[in-house]
């Protein structure tokens, strides 16, 4: 058995507008109490987990690990460090992929050089945009200079797996500022890219002004839901015309970036999530830590596991995480087998919406039609109905 770790680090510089995460900003002073709280849940694990009565921690061989947040680039690299070393000592790892997060103003040559000699292959950078404007207006420390700067950086400190993020609907955005951002990156040419429409919820501040009809947080400088859209399909045509291979919704590699360790969420494979509000699952069962680091790390001084909610998933549940994760892939879904697995009958409403020109199929493979990436959440809600 394969399994992935994930790391949370639930810590950040500032609260971004847009971000509707379990993260915050919290003192330095609790960065290594949270490291040490960590590890402790590391070395203990198969423990906790027998004794939690969730599930008997498997025999399994951890081969990618994400360390994500939060911004885990601002913790010292001596405790990252200490995580990756307390990991290789309480599993079974043969490492193909170890993903670190980092915003750019915080990446250094020292930090560069020092995640690489801890482990880390693969660095995660929130561009989110290169137009000062929209950053600024996002929240984020970072302006356009830092993002080269932090690119030349992590090449020069030997790397050669780096992806991008950019968020599609920022406030300010316009055709001309995308079609930059999208420019510059392919000039950088990171392996991989991941491109976000925004997401107007209560739960981030500016999601919850647009709700409310305000104007704080740049809320009336949104494009449209059409420009968005728009947005991405340019997006999707330049990067492939690059090269880059559009394998999942959000997410464009060069020829064998994958993100391994994103893949096992889409795949429904298994992985275990460590940190505060951390979700674990192991295929038939699925968990969550404690959201605050505080109750986190004093549930394992106790000595017990600091799980927040567990579930036994259904074979309903299962069956609607196979096809709305597996049709987030373009390469599509094997419905045959989907149909055998669960004894399901999908044929005559998988029908009516290829009909409808939602779906398509890709040889024996069902899929989104790749015009209606952007309505996918509505495609699947159609799908489950």
């Amino acid at each position: 058995m394969r399994l992935g770790l994930y790391v949370q680090v639930p810590f950040c510089q500032t609260k971004c507008t847009y971000c509707n995460f379990h993260t915050g900003v919290f003192s330095s002073e609790l960065y290594v109490p949270y490291v040490d709280a960590v590890c402790r849940e590391v070395a203990e694990h198969p423990r906790l987990l027998r004794e939690s009565g969730i599930a008997e921690a498997p025999d399994a061989v951890v081969d990618t690990a994400y360390f994500g947040g939060g911004t885990p680039s601002l913790l010292d690299p001596s405790d990252l460090r200490r995580v990756v070393d307390a990991i290789r000592s309480g599993f079974d790892c043969k490492f193909e992929e170890v993903t670190l997060e980092a915003d750019p103003e915080t990446i250094t040559s020292a930090k560069a050089i020092a995640w690489c000699e801890a482990g880390f292959d693969r660095i995660s950078i929130g561009v989110q945009s290169f137009a000062d404007l929209e950053l600024k207006a996002a929240g984020r420390m970072h302006r356009r200079e830092d993002v080269y700067n932090a690119s030349r950086i992590l090449r020069d400190s030997g790397f050669r797996n780096i992806s991008f993020d950019l968020i599609a609907g920022l406030p300010h955005q316009t055709d001309e500022s995308w079609d930059d951002s999208v420019g510059q990156l392919l000039a950088l040419r990171p392996e991989h890219v991941s491109i976000y429409l925004m997401e107007i919820d209560e739960g981030s501040r500016l999601g919850l002004e647009v709700l409310q009809g305000g104007v704080r947080y740049s809320a009336s400088a949104l494009p449209s839901d059409d420009a968005m859209a728009n947005f991405y399909e340019r997006a999707c045509a330049r990067l492939a015309a690059a090269g880059y291979m559009h394998y999942e919704i959000s997410n464009w590699a060069l020829p064998g970036f994958e993100s391994r360790h994103n893949l096992k969420y889409w795949r429904r494979e298994p992985y275990f999530g460590l940190g505060a509000g951390a979700h674990s699952f192991n295929g038939t069962q699925r968990w969550a830590n404690a959201h605050d680091p505080a109750s986190y790390s004093a549930t394992l001084s106790q000595g017990r596991f600091p799980v927040e909610q567990a579930e036994t998933v259904t074979l309903a549940q299962a069956l609607e995480e196979e096809l709305f994760l597996g049709l987030r892939q373009l390469a599509g879904i094997d419905l045959a087998g989907i149909e055998a697995k669960y004894g399901a009958s999908l044929r005559p409403r998988v029908e009516e919406l290829r009909a409808l020109g939602l779906l398509e199929w890709h040889g024996t493979q069902l899929r989104l039609a790749p015009d209606r990436l952007t309505i996918s959440n509505e495609v699947f809600v159609s799908l489950l109905d």
